[in-house]
């Protein structure tokens, strides 16, 4: 019955009258590349918007990314973003690569949470030097060449946040030997096939076809890093800690800590509080529609979408969810 009458509260306010809401429904989007999840996500929201509205428009504007993202909001350049979690505590705090603080950012919904950092080694060089985690590889000073993305990605600098934590800084691990280079994800994998790499330290999803293509080609394995450096670097980019469990590749056999990314689709403050919330209640509506974009996003639910503690609820998001008895 309770889902009966959330199904039946979605449909009635996702038909409320034009009058109500306002005729003008064409909505831009900040992503990333025109290719990707988030172009695709972008196709979802889209998507979901047309099921409740027939006239909304989503528009996908590429862009270089999250923190890209946060300037094309406050610019004015699109409505909404997709933005890490990550990149909008670092915007909200005025923290390099931003001059000011941006505090007006405001979360429509979480999307997606499952984006961990993934350090993953060949097996010939763990073995060879007896290494088993991230602070085994710092604390014995094992000469590692290892693979960040590049500088500017976020993805990066959580990576670069947990070598820190960890113990050493990336300059230390170039004075006893070890080579730290910034590269793109298409990159890496060449690298680390090559031989010419031991490592990469990435944030992609659990399966992602990179990292099968690397370990039908050499001999991997997945190291952890440990509670403290895993807390320490979710709280200073509020992130989560995310557990790679046992199993999820065939080559790994424990369960692997280390901290996640998550995706989530902003606006400003001071948009309509009844755009947001009829965007808010068209995703919920129609959250297939963003569940069959891609296999990583089957797992997004209700519960996901209201689940950030970064930064705060739109108010028209809080409406959208408070009705749909989905949140206090």
């Amino acid at each position: 019955m309770k889902n009966f009458l959330l199904i039946l509260f979605l449909l009635l306010l996702a038909g409320c009258s034009q009058s109500e809401i306002g005729q003008n429904r064409n909505i831009t989007l900040c992503g990333a590349s025109p290719s990707g999840l988030w172009s695709l996500l972008g196709t979802g929201i889209d998507a979901a918007m047309k099921a409740s509205y027939p006239d909304a428009t989503v528009t996908y504007q590429t862009s270089g990314g999250g923190f890209a993202n946060v300037r094309g909001l406050q610019e004015g350049r699109c409505e909404i973003a997709l933005i890490h979690d990550a990149e909008a505590k670092i915007a909200a705090n005025g923290e390099p690569p931003f001059s000011e603080q941006h505090s007006n950012l405001r979360t429509i919904a979480a999307l997606y949470n499952w984006a961990p950092l993934q350090l993953i080694v060949s097996k010939a060089f763990a073995d060879e030097y007896q290494v088993a985690s991230l602070e085994d590889i710092i604390r014995k000073q094992v000469p590692v060449r290892i693979l960040l993305n590049r500088r500017g990605n976020i993805s990066s600098q959580v990576g670069e946040a947990l070598i820190n934590a960890a113990g050493a800084t990336l300059e230390e691990i170039s004075d006893w030997g070890g080579k730290v280079t910034f590269a793109a994800s298409d990159e890496q994998g060449d690298l680390i096939r090559d031989r010419r790499a031991d490592a990469i330290f990435n944030s992609l999803f659990v399966g992602h076809s990179s990292i099968l293509q690397i370990a039908d080609a050499i001999d991997v394995v997945l190291l952890p890093v440990s509670g403290e450096t895993a807390n320490k670097v979710a709280d200073e980019f509020g992130i989560i800690p995310y557990t790679i469990p046992r199993g999820a590749y065939e080559w790994n056999n424990r369960d692997v800590l280390t901290v996640s990314l998550s995706a989530h689709l902003f606006a400003l403050e001071s948009y309509p509080e009844k755009r947001v919330q009829e965007l808010a209640t068209a995703l919920l509506t129609n959250l297939d529609h963003l569940q069959m974009v891609h296999t990583a996003m089957q797992p997004l639910n209700s519960d996901l979408m209201i689940s950030s503690n970064t930064i705060p609820y739109h108010t028209g998001a809080i409406a959208a969810y408070t009705l749909a008895g989905i949140m206090q």
